[in-house]
């Protein structure tokens, strides 16, 4: 698998930017057929950071209200990696904010 296609979008929620701050750790969503070797030489790779720890954890199937009646939408399944980098290693992803 290319290191282009396992890194889907970065996971940005406020959870994740404390986790940032307080611990140089970055959330991802990757590709679901990704091990925890491919996420890290796709960051590697792609932001010139040197990676300490990668934890994958996949998400479930869920179910949520559409409207007040009862449409419900299934949400597929996916894959998140936690990722703590170096100490003095950061990654930008919102350049120029």
């Amino acid at each position: 698998m290319h290191p282009y296609e396992v890194l889907k979008r970065p996971v940005i929620t406020e959870k994740t930017t404390l986790m940032q701050e307080a611990s140089n750790k970055y959330v991802f969503e990757v590709d679901t057929r990704a091990n925890k070797l491919q996420v890290k030489q796709a960051i590697e790779e792609r932001f010139s950071v040197t990676v300490t720890d990668v934890h994958i954890i996949n998400m479930k199937v869920k179910t949520r209200r559409r409207s007040r009646r009862s449409t419900t939408v299934r949400v597929s399944p996916w894959k998140k990696a936690v990722v703590t980098l170096a100490t003095n290693d950061s990654i930008q992803l919102f350049e120029g904010v």
